[in-house]
């Protein structure tokens, strides 16, 4: 039987653009990616999550793809993968890829050659081309919206339209079309052969699109997104096409697997994704989209992991990625924010499960809300408040006092860091005694080990209001304390860990948890002894 790994699996996202670099122009790469493995070795993750790398004129970070079976330049070669690759299975840790299978870049070959065809070539069958409304077909076909505003329509000079629900310059793709399904079994076949152990799906719900393309009558569609049914996410046959890659996963030895960046109006529906004959796992945004309230955080374990347990599945927790602000931030920022994302992520690494891990998270990395207009370069981005996703996509701060932070020997970075970053460096942080950088360590090592830890059940212990508190057997208890001031428990056991450990020492265990704060206790005749869990 093949090992799954994935159901207890501390995976880590690395933004390849932003995580090192290693030719010195300003962009992460891959060879500075693997110059930087160490570090996540050193973490203890089990996984690496690497987002696009392949061709892509970057309209939008590479997730607009031109050549999904090569190397971008800017991130380097085959060979460089292939080292990268080769590098973190000397670590012990797995490689997951991105792909992006919703839509392709404009200049792909397919679509380069849809634009030149005529309406009704079989070239243009690949893509969603269709006549426009109105008397002269100068209307869109339909009000369907784009993710990044305006409508998800584009007139083309003989006169037709075609769909993008993203960038004009992501084009969606048939998937009710042989040719497409047949390409991407062989892309996907590309990858496996060369060793990588599985896939990130970018907006797996979004391949098949309701046949007729009807209106949706609804206005700033973008907002409803998860929340509501939509003609062209989340369609039933879309799950036709994953149990074929899964025929292709489990055809490969290793355990290789299929995660979905999966977005449904009820977490029955997102279920489905993760069916025993479908795909490993898929993302659970409904914990990273909760308040800071301990019923809400409980009333979203509670659904996702009933719903998750009745197909077999494991639940995988998110905090935070590339597309979301940083849970810093997001819950308050300055010492707040940052109290309560140690928190955050303390109980969600001790939930029944999966965890991924967003790179600059284990360092404590704020949002950066001040990039110069001039920098900004997320097609996402509005005017006003939102000013898109950039802010999370920072290079990540290596060591040194200024910027680049070690991220770049020879130039500044292609978004620039804060230089308040200075005491947020790996670097720093490891040579630190108490950092969050160490308290992220000490955590992931605690759930490698524990055998509470990982896949399996909970179960909900009594807590004062504001509190969440649950067991994991054998023998771990985690409490956390979402509101402002210190409460006592009747919890036994011994301290484990604590959230607020990057703060300073933390006293052995009396009853008091601190406001914000999550702890760890070990309990009963299993206490820790450092065992690693099967």
């Amino acid at each position: 039987m093949q090992s799954e790994w994935w159901r207890s699996a501390a995976v880590y996202q690395l933004y390849v653009r932003s995580f090192a670099d290693g030719d010195g122009d300003g962009d992460g790469d891959l060879a500075g990616a693997r110059g930087r493995l160490d570090h996540l070795a050193d973490l203890g993750v089990d996984a690496v999550w690497l987002t696009p790398f392949y061709r892509s004129p970057m309209a939008d970070g590479g997730y607009d793809v031109a050549d999904y079976c090569d190397v971008d330049p800017r991130f380097g070669t085959l060979a460089d993968f292939d080292d990268l690759l080769a590098r973190a299975h000397e670590l012990g840790m797995r490689v997951l890829v991105d792909v992006v299978p919703n839509h392709t870049s404009d200049q792909h070959a397919w679509f380069v050659e849809a634009l030149a065809a005529t309406p009704g070539d079989p070239a243009r069958e690949r893509y969603l081309f269709r006549d426009g409304r109105g008397a002269d077909g100068s209307l869109p076909p339909n009000d369907w919206e784009s993710i990044f505003g305006g409508p998800a329509w584009t007139r083309v000079p003989d006169g037709q339209w075609y769909l993008h629900l993203f960038a004009p310059e992501q084009p969606d793709l048939n998937w009710r079309n042989p040719q497409v399904r047949a390409e991407f079994a062989k892309i996907l076949g590309f990858w496996l052969d060369r060793g990588v152990d599985g896939f990130r799906i970018d907006v797996a719900h979004g391949m098949i699109k309701h046949p007729d393309l009807p209106d949706t009558g609804l206005h700033r569609q973008i907002s409803l997104l998860g929340r509501a049914e939509l003609p062209y996410f989340d369609q039933d046959e879309v799950h036709e096409i994953y149990r074929d890659w899964r025929r292709l996963l489990d055809s490969y030895d290793g355990g290789r697997i299929g995660v979905a960046e999966a977005w449904a109006p009820t977490s029955e529906r997102l279920a489905r994704y993760v069916r025993p004959d479908e795909l490993h796992q898929a993302f659970n945004f409904a914990l990273l989209e909760a308040p800071w309230s301990a019923a809400e955080f409980r009333t979203v374990v509670a659904e996702s992991l009933a719903t998750t347990e009745r197909v077999g599945a494991t639940t995988t927790w998110v905090l935070g990625n590339h597309d979301v602000r940083r849970p810093v931030t997001r819950y308050g920022d300055g010492e707040r924010g940052l109290r309560r994302a140690a928190a955050a992520a303390l109980l969600s690494f001790a939930l029944p499960g999966s965890v991924y891990v967003y790179q600059g998270e284990e360092l404590g990395l704020p949002e950066v809300l001040d990039l110069p207009e001039e920098v900004l370069q997320d097609p996402q981005r509005s005017s006003g408040a939102d000013r898109g996703r950039d802010g999370c996509r920072v290079p990540m701060p290596w060591s040194g006092a200024h910027p680049p932070f070690g991220f770049s020997a020879t130039a500044a970075s292609w978004l620039p860091a804060p230089a308040r970053w200075a005491d947020r460096t790996v670097a720093a942080q490891r040579e630190a005694p108490a950092s969050v950088l160490r308290t992220y360590r000490e955590a992931l090592r605690i759930r490698r080990e524990h055998p509470a830890l990982g896949d399996g059940a909970l179960r909900w212990l009594d807590a004062p209001e504001g509190v969440l508190a649950f067991a994991r057997e054998p023998g771990l208890v985690c409490a956390t304390n979402f509101g402002p001031d210190p409460v006592e428990l009747d919890l036994p056991g011994r301290l484990l860990h604590r959230s607020d450990a990057f703060a300073g020492p933390v006293p052995e265990w009396t009853g008091t948890l601190p406001g914000e704060c999550t702890a760890w206790l070990t309990t009963g005749s299993a206490q820790h002894t450092g065992a690693t869990r099967p």
